[in-house]
C-alpha cells in the first residue's frame, strides 16, 4: 500500500502549503468517483484532484486533463452552491488516518457567513468524498451513499451526523522513542513488518520492508534505529518522490525504496509522481467499464473469424484433393472393359506415372463402372468450385480478424470520450444495433476530437485514437505534404506531424507516440513507416481505418509513458 498514513501526512503538507488561503473558483465532477477543483492561489490556479475510486482513491495535486460531462451530477452541482467562491482556511490529516479535511469558509445565499468541511476518506472501495456543515456537523452530501444497513458503525446520508471512521489505537511512530519500538516488537514471533503494521499509525507493509532492508540484519539493536532513522526523514519533511518499476509492478513513495529491486524514476513533487504513476491506469478502468460489451463483442468477433478461417483451411485442404477425383475418374473410365458392378476396388495402372505403379481406386459396388466415374468427375468439379469460393471466405474472414483485431488495440489505448465513437463505427458497419436515446441526438456533421501533442521544438503532432479519429486526421484533417506515421505491420493508431518538414528530433517523437498508441507499446525497438499524406491511400470498399502507403521510411523507437506525458504539454 503506497497511500498509506505517512504518504498522506506528506501529500497533505504538499497541497497544504500551495492551497491555503486559496479561493475555490470551479468545481467539476468528470466521473463518478473523481473531483475536480479549480482553486486561485498564490497568483495561479491549480487543478485538486479528490478521487473516491474503489482502487485509485487519492488526492493530488494535477496537471492532466479531464472531459467534462455535458449535464454536472447532483453531487457536483451541491459542491458549486455550498463551495463556490469559498476560502481554504486551513488543510489536514486526521492524526495519521488516510483522511484529507479541507476547511472552507464564504458567505452562502442569504449572504450570511457560512464554515463546511470537505473529507476525503480513502478506504479502498469504500473511499468517500464528503461534505459536512462544520457548525452542525452535519452531512449535506457524500459522493456515495452508506446506510447503517451497509455499515452499523455509521451512515453516511444526507442529514446525519457525521461520525469518524473508528479509531485504530495505534502508536504515533513521529512520538515513538526506541524502547516504545522495542515493547511493540517481539523478535521471537517473526514477521517483524507485520508487526510494525499492527502496531504504528500510518505505517504500511511498504514502509515496514523498507525498515527492515535499512536495518540489515534485524535484531533489537538495528531495528530501532533504522524505523527511527527513517520517522525522523519524514518528520523533517526530507521527501524524494519515487516510482519503481520492479518488472513484475509499479510502487511509488516519498522516500527511496531501496527493498525493491528495478528501474527507478525521482520526481520534484508527489503530485507529479502521481500523475505519472496514475496515467491511463484510472482512464483504463473506466474504459472497461463503459465499453465492457464492445470487449465482449470483440473478443467474440476475432475469435469465431479466427475459427472459420481454421475450418476453411481443412476445406481447402480436401479442396485441393480435386485433381486427385479428376484422376481417379479418367483411370475408371479407361478400364471400364475390365470392370462390373458390386465390385468395391479396383487396382489399376496409373498412366501418368513413369514407372507405371497401380493405385487402388474405391467403388460404390452400387454403382455401374461409369456411374462410378461419373461421381469421381462430379467431385473433381464440386472441389475445383470449392477452391475459388473458400479462398474468398479465407479472405474476407482474414480482412475481418485484422479488422477487429485494430478494434481491440484503440480499446485497449481508448479514453471514454472514445469509446461512443468506436461504438457507433460499429453501428455504422451494422455489426450492432443501433440504440436511440432521448435527447442524445449527435449534431450533424460533428468531427472527432483528435488527441494533441507537442514535440521538443514546439510542433504540433496530432494522433488518431480509433478509426473514425483516423480516417478524419489522415483523410480529411491532415495537408498533402505533412508527415504521417504508422507502426509497421502493426494495428496502432494514426499519427500526424503538423509540418511539411519536420525535424529529425520530432520525427523521432512522433513515432514514439505511434508506438505507444499500438499493439506494441510494452515492446522495444518498434518499426515506425512515415511518408507523406499525398502518399497513403484508402482503396475502395475497405474497412473504416484501413489505409496503404508506399514511399516510407522507417524509424524504431521504444514507447515511454514519459514521454508521452512530456509531449501533452504545449512547449
Amino acid at each position: 500500500m503506497s497511500f498509506d498514513g505517512l504518504f498522506t501526512k506528506a501529500m497533505t503538507e504538499e497541497i497544504s502549503s500551495q492551497l491555503n488561503g486559496g479561493r475555490i473558483n470551479k468545481i467539476h465532477q468528470p466521473y463518478k468517483n473523481e473531483l475536480i477543483l479549480i482553486i486561485r492561489a498564490g497568483g495561479k490556479n491549480h487543478k485538486l484532484l479528490l478521487s473516491a475510486h474503489p482502487s485509485y482513491a487519492r488526492f493530488q495535486l494535477t496537471k492532466e486533463t479531464y472531459e467534462n460531462p455535458k449535464e454536472p451530477p447532483m453531487f457536483c452541482m451541491l459542491l458549486r452552491k455550498h463551495l463556490e467562491g469559498y476560502t481554504i482556511e486551513n488543510i489536514y490529516q486526521e492524526g495519521l488516518d488516510r483522511m484529507l479535511m479541507i476547511e472552507v469558509k464564504g458567505r452562502n445565499e442569504l449572504g450570511d457567513l457560512s464554515q463546511k468541511l470537505l473529507i476525503v476518506e480513502i478506504m479502498g472501495r469504500h473511499s468517500n468524498i464528503i461534505l459536512v456543515d462544520k457548525e452542525k456537523n452535519m452531512i449535506l452530501d457524500s459522493i456515495k451513499h452508506v446506510s447503517y444497513a451497509v455499515n452499523s458503525h455509521r451512515a453516511i446520508l444526507p442529514g446525519q451526523t457525521y461520525i469518524a471512521p473508528p479509531a485504530q489505537e495505534k502508536k504515533n511512530p513521529f512520538t515513538a522513542t526506541e524502547d516504545d519500538v522495542l515493547k511493540a516488537i517481539d523478535f521471537n514471533a517473526g514477521k517483524v513488518d507485520k508487526q510494525m503494521v499492527a502496531h504504528f499509525a500510518g505505517v504500511s507493509p511498504l514502509f515496514a520492508k523498507e525498515v527492515i532492508h535499512t536495518a540489515g540484519l534485524v535484531n533489537r539493536a538495528t531495528l530501532p534505529t533504522a524505523f527511527l532513522s527513517l520517522i525522523k526523514k519524514l518528520a523533517n519533511s526530507e521527501y524524494s518522490p519515487i516510482i519503481v518499476n520492479s518488472g513484475e509492478k509499479e510502487a511509488f513513495y516519498m522516500i527511496e525504496l531501496k527493498h525493491i529491486q528495478g528501474d527507478s524514476h525521482s520526481f520534484a513533487t508527489l503530485s507529479e509522481m502521481l500523475d505519472r504513476y496514475y496515467f491511463g491506469k484510472a482512464e483504463r478502468d473506466r474504459v472497461k467499464q463503459q465499453g465492457n460489451d464492445l470487449e465482449r463483442f470483440i473478443a467474440n468477433e476475432l475469435e469465431k473469424n479466427k475459427k472459420k478461417i481454421g475450418k476453411l483451411e481443412r476445406t481447402l485442404q480436401e479442396s485441393e484433393r480435386g485433381e486427385e477425383y479428376q484422376l481417379f475418374g479418367e483411370l475408371i473410365t479407361a478400364n471400364l472393359y475390365q470392370m462390373k458392378r458390386g465390385m468395391k476396388e479396383i487396382e489399376v495402372i496409373n498412366y501418368y506415372e513413369e514407372d507405371g505403379r497401380t493405385v487402388t481406386i474405391r467403388l460404390n459396388p452400387q454403382k455401374t463402372p461409369a456411374e462410378n466415374a461419373q461421381k469421381y468427375f462430379s467431385k473433381y468439379q464440386k472441389a475445383k468450385n470449392a477452391v475459388v469460393y473458400v479462398q474468398e471466405q479465407i479472405k474476407k474472414a482474414e480482412a475481418e480478424v485484422a479488422y477487429f483485431d485494430r478494434l481491440h488495440q484503440q480499446l485497449q489505448s481508448a479514453s471514454p470520450k472514445d469509446i461512443d465513437e468506436i461504438r457507433e463505427e460499429l453501428q455504422e458497419e451494422g455489426y450492432i444495433k443501433k440504440k436511440h436515446k432521448k435527447g442524445m441526438k449527435k449534431p450533424a456533421n460533428q468531427k472527432p476530437q483528435l488527441e494533441q501533442y507537442y514535440s521538443s521544438d514546439g510542433t504540433q503532432i496530432f494522433v488518431g485514437k480509433n478509426n473514425k479519429q483516423n480516417e478524419y486526421l489522415t483523410n480529411k484533417f491532415a495537408r498533402r505534404d505533412e508527415i504521417w506515421l504508422h507502426t509497421k505491420d502493426i494495428p496502432g493508431s494514426h499519427v500526424v506531424i503538423r509540418s511539411e518538414d519536420p525535424s529529425n528530433e520530432t520525427i523521432k517523437e512522433a513515432a514514439g507516440l505511434a508506438a505507444y498508441f499500438s499493439k506494441a507499446q510494452t515492446s522495444s525497438s518498434v518499426p515506425v513507416d512515415f511518408t507523406k499524406i499525398r502518399y497513403v491511400k484508402k482503396p475502395n470498399g475497405s474497412k473504416p481505418g484501413f489505409v496503404i502507403y508506399d514511399n516510407q521510411q522507417t524509424v524504431y523507437v521504444t514507447p515511454s509513458p514519459d514521454q508521452v506525458i512530456g509531449l501533452k504539454v504545449e512547449k
